[in-house]
């Protein structure tokens, strides 16, 4: 585990970069104290903007340490396509049109089933929306539930716990709810090509599982929860929306072309022009596009694929050591302090693997995705939408991982004892 200048710097700021994400909201403090000072205190504590902080620092130093052309070249060598897509793929999905035609679906699946509205509901959101995430990518999902959510149970006046609890059981569903095809869950695309895993191999091997996962999780959280949900003020039904079903159809449009073309940044780069250009041209069916969200998100994923880089020289040194079993349990806590798509990467470059091993690192990568944060590419998007509605604005690091405990535990179950 022979490390470079570089690799070093970049590990350690890795490493501050996690510290700060827990600390952030100390800084929010910091601003209310100095409010000479507040823009850059505010800035310090946006979770968004960590990595991208500590990152800027990196290139700086590497630009004075190797020269800036060859800094300038260690950036065009990483691919932030992921980052790209995520902001894209978030502005789609929150739009009016397609928010109407999903909020209306998961509202009639609802109230066809038994209980209290409110139950039904949440439990609709937490135990299907993560699934689509195989169809629609996983951020796609992350934006939909997340923004579904924020409009419905927790737009009221609620506890720590349900959200908390709900914080938790969205981002460990949506992690291992992407797992039903080979092309949606960021850590099973970075290895599907390369070990010739196909919709079919993933149904079987872990589809079925994940989809059990799920639903237990948000069977075992609406039942938590339920005298809580139950007592919440009964919603009314959905107004019409007025949106024309044309239009619907259109942005449903954007947002397929988009997912088809998730690996070619010019064609859904181009397609999200146009999707601005339709938005502007029928302003007022449209709400407004979370523009601002979306780019800090994506800031925040391209700062976590410039230091995450760095991180290899003992990253896949370290997983090539273990076994099977302690693979599996082994990538579960890595993916907590890195993103769990990096961690597949780095494994799949280790040679001479068997079935086993590949396994246990898909299966512990994706368990692990609801720990932190920054353990999963959509967290960010769940953590930037859904913040409004906790108190003072701030989601504790510490309560996410807390909260998501339990739901990973129920995960690790399905993936090593099914």
């Amino acid at each position: 585990m022979q490390a470079s200048l570089p690799e070093m710097v970049g590990t350690a700021l890795f490493a501050v970069a996690i510290v700060h994400t827990f600390v952030a909201s100390r800084f929010e403090r910091l601003a209310q104290r100095h409010p000479a000072h507040a823009g850059v205190w505010h800035l310090l504590g946006e979770v968004e903007t960590v990595f991208g902080f500590w990152a800027l620092l990196f290139v700086l130093f590497l630009a004075f340490h190797t020269g800036t052309h060859e800094a300038v070249r260690y950036l065009e060598g990483l691919s932030y396509t992921e980052a790209m897509f995520v902001f894209v793929i978030m502005v789609i999905a929150a739009s009016r049109p397609v928010l109407v035609l999903a909020r209306g679906a998961i509202e009639a699946l609802a109230r066809l089933l038994p209980g209290p509205y409110n139950v039904t509901l949440y439990f609709v959101i937490l135990a299907l929306t993560p699934l689509l995430g195989s169809f629609i990518t996983e951020p796609a999902a992350m934006t939909l539930a997340a923004l579904l959510l924020r409009d419905s149970v927790m737009a009221q006046t609620v506890s720590n716990r349900l959200r908390y609890t709900t914080l938790g059981v969205l981002f460990v569903n949506v992690s291992i709810g992407g797992t039903l095809t080979p092309y949606a869950a960021p850590p099973v695309l970075m290895v599907a090509g390369t070990w010739g895993w196909d919709i079919s191999f993933m149904l079987q091997t872990f589809g079925w599982k994940a989809a059990l996962a799920t639903l237990v999780n948000a069977l075992v959280a609406t039942a938590l929860l339920y005298r809580e949900l139950a007592a919440l003020p009964q919603q009314a039904r959905s107004a019409a929306s007025g949106v024309p079903l044309a239009l619907s159809a259109v942005h449903l449009l954007f947002l397929v072309g988009v997912v088809a073309f998730a690996h070619h940044p010019v064609v859904f780069g181009g397609l999200f022009l146009f999707f601005l250009g339709v938005t502007h041209a029928y302003e007022r069916y449209q709400d407004r596009l979370i523009l601002r969200e979306g780019l800090l998100v994506g800031f925040f994923l391209a700062g976590l694929v410039t230091l995450g880089a760095q991180q290899r020289w003992w990253l896949q040194d370290l997983l090539a050591m273990l076994d099977p079993q302690a693979l599996y349990y082994g990538a579960t806590a890595l993916t907590a302090i890195t993103d769990n798509a990096a961690l597949t990467y780095l494994g799949s470059l280790v040679e001479g693997i068997d079935d086993q091993f590949k396994y246990a690192l898909v299966a512990g990568a994706v368990t692990g995705g609801g720990l932190t944060v920054i353990a999963n590419a959509p967290n960010p998007a769940g953590f930037s939408i859904l913040r409004e509605r906790f108190d003072g604005g701030v989601i504790s690091p510490l309560g996410l991982f807390v909260a998501a405990l339990a739901p990973t535990f129920v995960a690790i179950l399905a993936f090593q004892l099914l």
